[in-house]
């Protein structure tokens, strides 16, 4: 078995990545934070999420030695001028919520009209190596809805609607569909074949 560090300790979405690596390269094992030995986690200041990614892979490899993947994503409100795009994990404050974040957006659209509500979600993978490093990304257009709806996904998926699967937001998606159209599927999905190579070698 092969086994890839993922420098996060969100257990979805480790699992999101095994889920969508399983078939590019079999017998990979996907292990994140709190599979490994403790080490100070960078700060994520780049000013954007490919800089972001590479700050993880590269702070995730140096500390464990394991070929490693992060990725950076985040939620890109066209009416807010790309916002809360880095930002989208702490956009209503510290610590972190999900609850918060969606209802601080939710009351900054609260005035704009349905068709102004159009937004993307983007999603920066990076993967580091002894080799080397590359960096790809994903997006999934869609917008942001009025209400929260669905029970799946996590971070702004209960507000967004993505225009491949109109009338259902991405929280009310099966695992399946999300990660056929999602911004990290595409962006997995793309450099999956370029993990299997090296961890083929």
């Amino acid at each position: 078995m092969t086994r890839v560090f993922v420098a996060s300790r969100n257990a979805k979405k480790i699992q999101e990545m095994e889920r969508i690596l399983g078939p590019l390269v079999p017998g990979v094992s996907v292990i994140g934070l709190d599979d490994v030995a403790f080490f100070e986690e960078p700060v994520e200041d780049a000013p954007t999420f490919e800089g972001n990614a590479l700050i993880k892979a590269r702070a995730g490899f140096l500390a464990t030695g394991l070929p490693s993947v992060a990725d950076d994503s985040g939620l890109c409100v066209d009416a807010l001028n790309g916002m809360p795009g880095v930002l989208s994990a702490r956009w209503g404050g510290r610590p972190k919520s999900d609850e918060r974040n969606n209802a601080l957006l939710l009351d900054q659209l609260a005035d704009v009209p349905d068709a102004g509500r159009t937004a993307h979600f983007t999603c920066a993978v990076a993967f580091v190596h002894e080799g080397g490093e590359v960096v790809v990304e994903g997006r999934m257009d869609g917008r942001v809805i009025r209400e929260v709806r669905g029970s799946g996904g996590f971070g702004y998926d209960v507000l967004f609607e993505a225009s491949d699967r109109p009338g259902l937001t991405t929280a009310e998606l099966s695992r399946e569909d999300k990660d056929a159209i999602s911004h990290r599927g595409r962006a997995l999905r793309e450099i999956g074949p370029r993990i299997a190579e090296v961890l083929g070698s």
